[in-house]
């Protein structure tokens, strides 16, 4: 019997029964597991959480698979870090950043993938496709690979060399495209029903938003349930900040927290920005983004499905939408790391620039407490990184006492 009463159109309201093989709505909107929250209230109280394992699946009662069906790898309950030297530079008194990447497959998309697959492999689903920027494609791959599911991943041309190599390792059949994510996507779309794959799209299901929200859980737990001032979140397909938004509304109706929320901080590229575009320009959805590009591969998405569930987060919480360019990214990704021993990807060291920003416009306090939210690590961008980092020549490596000695 599912654990969720129902699934909910997030665009119409419209119901559709839980347990079921399902993407989007008729309406085309996304749906939302909705769970009896009164009930799970009188049986799972605030103060039992911390006999839950070190994983996400210590939320388990607010997820939807039942515990016969998890797939894990030990994805979720990453670290929360006070981060004092690049606060004190910033002029950020309490600043804290939760390192996803220290998560499975080295992101915070194992957290969504874990919980799709764990329903995938509820509902008897056998075969499964995505289109992914990147980190998606490792995560899908590995938690399908754990679970005897094949996966089909469907990858720009010219993604970061780890995301492909980790995809076929883990045995997934891989087909690279050229073109942007947008482009992976129609593929899936045309081909999934002659194919008997399940789609498992950003928001086109509705589980791998649970396995995200667990990060607006922890963050709680983590600040001993009192939310942080702002949250600054890269900005991609968004399911990471849509997902916090639910978990926030969820622990308030579980009498966890109060009402008050963190402003919601939209990160994106300068080269791919229809979030922020969007929201200087008080849309209730984006416009495809022509041309996109960036060194941050998981920004590279240049019309999220999510965007109005986004905007719709930044705005109740009197957040805002920020860009950044590939160069304020990628340099503040070097000082996070030099400073704090924070190797994270460029997505993350984005909210590191978008937050200087802020701080010197007077939009944030000094006194706010702030979480910035690196969302993989560093170790998975070596040729973004490179740019930054340019090996020396022997000749010059020579100069400094005969360190390289050519034989």
């Amino acid at each position: 019997m599912p654990k969720a009463t129902h699934l909910e159109c997030s665009l119409c309201n419209k119901r559709f029964e839980a347990g079921k093989r399902i993407n989007l709505c008729d309406c085309g909107g996304p749906l939302l597991v909705r769970y009896d929250l009164d009930y799970i209230r009188s049986r799972w109280r605030r103060r039992e959480v911390h006999n839950g394992p070190p994983s996400m699946w210590r939320y388990a009662p607010v997820l939807p698979p039942v515990d016969e069906s998890i797939i894990t790898l030990g994805e979720g309950w990453t670290p929360l870090l006070h981060t004092v030297r690049l606060g004190a530079r910033l002029g950020a008194e309490n600043l804290w950043v939760k390192d996803e990447g220290l998560n499975p497959t080295g992101s915070f998309k194992a957290r969504g993938l874990a919980c799709a697959i764990s329903m995938c492999r509820e509902l008897g689903i056998g075969k499964v496709a995505i289109p992914s920027a990147g980190n998606a494609a490792g995560a899908l791959a590995a938690y399908a690979a754990a679970a005897g599911i094949e996966a089909y991943i469907f990858l720009p041309r010219d993604v970061p060399e780890s995301n492909y190599l980790e995809s076929k390792a883990y045995g997934a059949h891989v087909t690279l495209v050229d073109g942007l994510i947008s482009d992976c996507a129609r593929l899936v779309a045309e081909r999934a029903a002659a194919e008997g794959w399940y789609d498992v799209s950003t928001l086109k299901e509705p589980y791998r938003i649970e396995g995200k929200k667990t990060m607006g859980y922890e963050v709680a737990e983590q600040l001993d349930w009192e939310l942080p001032d702002a949250i600054f979140y890269p900005t991609g397909g968004g399911v990471g900040m849509i997902g916090m938004w639910k978990a926030f509304q969820e622990m308030e109706r579980l009498g966890w927290i109060g009402g008050r929320r963190p402003k919601m901080i939209a990160v994106q590229a300068e080269g791919c920005q229809p979030v922020v575009r969007a929201f200087e320009e008080n849309e209730p959805r984006s416009r495809f983004w022509e041309n996109a590009h960036t060194v941050a591969s998981g920004l590279r998405v240049p019309k999220p499905l999510g965007d109005f569930l986004v905007l719709e987060a930044v705005r109740k919480s009197g957040g805002t939408a920020v860009a950044v360019s590939d160069a304020e990214m990628l340099d503040a990704g070097v000082q996070l790391a030099s400073e704090e021993g924070i190797y994270a990807a460029p997505e993350g060291a984005a909210c590191v620039a978008a937050l200087e920003k802020l701080l010197a416009s007077g939009f944030l306090k000094p006194s706010d407490r702030i979480v910035l939210y690196n969302t993989g690590t560093g170790l998975k961008y070596a040729e973004a990184y490179a740019t930054r980092f340019p090996r020396a020549a022997a000749s010059e490596q020579d100069k400094l006492g005969g360190l390289i000695t050519p034989r």
